[in-house]
C-alpha cells in the first residue's frame, strides 16, 4: 500500500468501523464519538493525544479519510510504534487491523449522548439567576443583658424557608466556604464594626443598611454559584433553624472536607486543561481587571447621580417651605394662601425626587455593586492562586532540593544508618507532598478556568444594569414632569386681579403704559 491513504486502498475492516460510528445525517464522524473510540483502545493518554493531534478535524467532525488515518495510527501504536504521519508515508505493507471492540459495541459509541467536557461551564446568566433569590431583611433589634445586636431574616426562594442569622454566623459561613472552595470565587463579606447605640443615629442607620445590602449580595452570589448552590454548607446556612448554626456548619464542613478531596476528577484535572492554559489565564485576568476598573467608575457615577437626586429632593422641599414665608409679614392673605398651595406642589416634587434617588440606588447602584463584588472575588481568587498554591509548591520544591543535597552528602560521608534511613523516609514523604501540590496546582488552574467562564457568563448583566438605569430615568422624569405640568397653570393666578394686594401698589406709573407692581418693604 502506498503512503497516502485513499478510500480504495484501506482494509475492509476500516470501512466497517466507519459505518458503525459515522453520523447518518452527513456521513462524518463526530469528534466526541471518535474520542470515545480512542479512549476504548486503552492506549496511554499521551499516545492518544498524539494520535488526536495528527488527525484532521473540522467543525467538530472527522471526514471518512481522517478516520481511516486515525485507525491506521491506532493499529501501529498498539504495535508499540510511535504514531506520526511520517510513519504512514513510509509504510508500504497493508495497514494492520486495530484492536477495537465488537462492531455492535462501536455502534453504541455513536448512540451515547454527547458528553460535555467537565471543564466547560454551560449555564446561562438566566439559569444562574433562577437558581435562587435570597432576601436579607433587618429584624427589630434585640437587647441582650449588656449589649445590643443586629439580626437578619434570611429567606430563600429555592428552599421556601426563613431563618435568622447574625453577622457572626455569616462570618463563620464565609470562613468555611473559603476552606471548602479554596480554588473558587468566594465573595468578600462587608466589614464588621462594633456598633454603639444601634439605629440611634444617621451614620449608624446608614452603616447597618449598607451592610444589609452587602450581605444580601454575598448570599445571592453564593446561592447562585453552580458549584456552591448544591453544597451541604450552603443548604445548612439557608435552612437550618436551630440555635447553634455555627457548629452545624462546622460539622458539615468536617464531613465534606475541601473540594480537591471530594471532586471525582480533581487528580485528572491536568488532562482537561488546554495546552496554553497559562497564556489564557494571563489574558483573561488582564481583561477582567480592566472590566473591574471600568465598572468601579460606572458605580461611582451612578452613586453620585443617586446622591444628587436626594439632594434635589431636599432643595425642592426647602424651596417650597421658603415660598410659604415670602409674604408672611404682609396683609396679603390671598397671595399668601396661593404661595402656600404651591409649597404643597413642591413637597410633592421633593417626594418624587427622593423616590428617584431610591430607584437609582436600589435598581442601578445595587446591580453594579453585585457585579463588582463578583469581579473583586475573581481578583482575590487569582491572588490566592499565586500566593497560595504556587508559592507553597515552590517552597516544597526548595525543601526537597535541600533534602536531596543532604542525602548526597550522607552517602559521601559515612553516617549512622538510622539517620540515613530517616532522611530517605523524609524524602519520600516530600516527594508525595510535591506530587499532591502539583495535582492541586492543576486543579486550581482547572477551577480558575471555570470561574473565568462564570465571569464571562455574568457579562450580559450589563444590559440589565443599563435597562434599570434607563427605566429609572424614564419613570422619574415622567412622574416629575406630571407634577410640574400640574403646577404650571397655578402660576398665572398668583397676581391675577389684586389678589389681596392694596390697589395703590398696582397703579400704573406715569409715562409707563404697563402695569407696575411695587413691593412694599413694610
Amino acid at each position: 500500500m502506498e503512503g497516502d491513504i485513499n478510500e480504495g486502498s484501506v482494509p475492509p475492516y476500516y470501512r466497517e468501523v466507519y459505518e458503525a460510528i459515522c453520523s447518518k445525517k452527513d456521513e462524518r464522524v463526530q469528534i466526541e464519538v471518535f474520542q470515545r473510540l480512542l479512549n476504548s483502545t486503552d492506549l496511554p493518554n499521551a499516545v492518544q493525544s498524539q494520535i488526536a493531534e495528527h488527525v484532521d478535524q473540522k467543525d467538530g467532525f472527522l471526514s471518512k479519510l481522517s478516520l481511516y488515518k486515525a485507525l491506521a495510527l491506532i493499529a501501529l501504536a498498539q504495535q508499540g510504534k510511535q504514531p506520526s504521519p511520517k510513519l504512514l508515508e513510509n509504510y508500504i505493507q497493508e495497514f494492520p487491523k486495530p484492536q477495537l471492540r465488537e462492531l455492535k459495541d462501536l455502534q453504541a459509541l455513536r448512540m451515547q449522548p454527547v458528553q460535555e467536557s467537565p471543564l466547560v461551564v454551560t449555564q446561562t446568566l438566566a439559569q444562574l439567576l433562577e437558581r435562587d433569590a435570597v432576601q436579607v431583611e433587618l429584624i427589630p433589634e434585640k437587647k441582650g443583658l449588656f449589649l445590643k445586636h443586629v439580626e437578619y431574616q434570611i429567606t430563600s426562594q429555592r428552599f421556601k424557608i426563613s431563618v435568622y442569622r447574625r453577622y457572626s454566623d455569616f462570618d463563620v459561613f464565609h470562613e468555611l466556604l473559603l476552606q471548602r472552595f479554596a480554588y473558587r470565587m468566594v465573595p468578600a463579606l462587608p466589614p464588621k464594626r462594633m456598633l454603639k447605640g444601634v439605629l440611634t443615629s444617621t451614620s449608624e442607620r446608614e452603616f447597618i443598611e449598607g451592610r444589609r445590602r452587602a450581605l444580601r449580595r454575598f448570599i445571592n452570589l453564593v446561592a447562585r454559584h453552580p458549584f456552591f448552590s448544591g453544597d451541604e454548607l450552603v443548604k445548612t446556612f439557608l435552612t437550618f433553624s436551630g440555635s447553634d448554626v455555627q457548629n452545624k456548619l462546622r460539622d458539615a464542613f468536617k464531613r465534606a472536607g475541601d473540594e480537591f478531596m471530594t471532586c471525582k476528577i480533581a487528580t485528572q484535572a491536568k488532562e482537561y486543561l488546554p495546552a496554553d492554559i497559562q497564556a489564557q489565564f494571563a489574558s483573561s485576568r488582564e481583561l477582567i481587571r480592566n472590566i473591574l476598573n471600568s465598572f468601579h467608575k460606572l458605580r461611582d457615577r451612578a452613586e453620585k447621580m443617586a446622591e444628587r437626586s436626594k439632594e434635589n429632593a431636599t432643595d425642592l422641599l426647602m424651596f417650597g417651605r421658603e415660598l410659604r414665608h415670602v409674604y408672611s409679614n404682609s396683609t396679603w392673605g390671598t397671595l399668601r394662601q396661593s404661595l402656600k398651595g404651591l409649597s404643597v406642589e413642591f413637597a410633592l416634587l421633593a417626594d418624587k425626587a427622593a423616590q428617584q434617588g431610591r430607584r437609582e440606588e436600589d435598581d442601578v447602584v445595587e446591580k453594579l455593586n453585585l457585579f463588582l463584588d463578583l469581579l473583586q472575588s475573581y481578583k482575590d481568587l487569582c491572588e490566592r492562586h499565586e500566593k497560595g498554591v504556587l508559592h507553597e509548591h515552590q517552597r516544597a520544591l526548595q525543601k526537597y532540593s535541600v533534602m536531596k543535597r543532604q542525602m548526597m552528602s550522607a552517602t559521601v560521608q559515612p553516617k549512622e544508618q538510622v539517620s540515613v534511613e530517616q532522611l530517605e523516609s523524609r524524602i519520600v514523604q516530600q516527594e508525595n507532598a510535591i506530587l499532591t501540590m502539583e495535582l492541586r496546582n492543576y486543579f486550581s488552574l482547572f477551577c480558575l478556568h471555570q470561574e473565568t467562564q462564570l465571569i464571562f457568563t455574568y457579562l450580559p448583566i450589563t444590559s440589565h444594569i443599563l435597562g434599570a438605569f434607563v427605566n429609572s430615568q424614564i419613570q422619574g422624569h415622567r412622574e416629575m414632569g406630571e407634577v410640574w405640568n400640574d403646577l404650571h397653570p397655578k402660576l398665572s393666578c398668583l397676581f391675577r386681579g389684586n389678589n389681596g394686594i392694596p390697589s395703590p401698589l398696582l397703579t400704573p406709573q406715569k409715562g409707563n403704559t404697563k402695569t407696575a407692581v411695587a413691593f412694599s418693604h413694610n
